[in-house]
């Protein structure tokens, strides 16, 4: 990838299929359509407890990179106030 990649703007195409292939994720794994926001809050309920964590750019895919799919998570930690 190089720096004008970064860039580019996705096809429409690409956007419609990535989207696509998300759906079919959730189908076959028999998950409701909006599992990743779900199990998002519920994360940052969670971590909101933990002033370690940053639980507002808690984020949550489900990710296939054409052979498997993943239940992709980040849960940053908090910027410690001397940055």
């Amino acid at each position: 990838m190089s720096l004008f990649d970064l860039f580019k703007r996705k096809k429409s195409s690409e956007v419609a299929k990535n989207r696509l292939m998300m759906i079919l994720s959730y189908e076959r794994r028999g998950l409701p359509p909006n599992f990743a926001e779900i199990l998002q809050q519920d994360l940052v309920q969670v971590f909101g407890k933990y002033p370690q964590f940053d639980s507002h750019r808690i984020e949550v895919e489900i990710k296939n990179d054409g052979s498997v799919d993943q239940l992709w998570i980040s849960i940053p930690f908090a910027k410690e106030e001397s940055e």
